[in-house]
């Protein structure tokens, strides 16, 4: 079989109607697709401020993950894409929820105004 005449069933293959309606066009796929802007955002959070962070609302997307990554095993077929979406918005949402904890009950923000403190009284000094 020819390179050209692979490439031609191939793109026949992916412009067909069976695929779009079947395969594209489905919630399997678009649903995971559009919801991956959480799992997204909530890594790109992860580097923040930890006073940004809505502990009540970190609390709720763990809970929410926990649940569609166990929906997504118990449907049929099995959607692994909605599974990979969800879990990588868990260990995001894990992340921030340790970071939350860790600065409002663990000594973390005591630490951060020491620290901010100790290099005030440092700058004055050096004037």
């Amino acid at each position: 079989m020819s390179p050209a005449n692979v490439f031609q069933r191939f793109g026949s293959f992916l412009f067909s109607k069976d695929f779009l309606k079947k395969r594209l066009l489905t919630i399997h796929l678009s649903g995971p697709v559009s919801n991956f802007g959480i799992p997204v955002a909530a890594v790109m959070d992860i580097k923040k401020d930890p006073t940004l962070i809505s502990g009540p609302m970190t609390g709720s997307l763990i809970v929410y993950s926990l649940v569609f990554m166990k929906y997504s095993m118990s449907i049929t077929p099995v959607n692994y894409l909605l599974f990979g979406c969800h879990l990588v918005n868990e260990c995001a949402q894990l992340a921030q929820g340790f970071r939350y904890v860790n600065y409002w009950n663990f000594g973390g923000r005591e630490r951060t105004m020491t620290a901010e403190g100790a290099a005030a009284g440092a700058a004055a000094a050096a004037k």
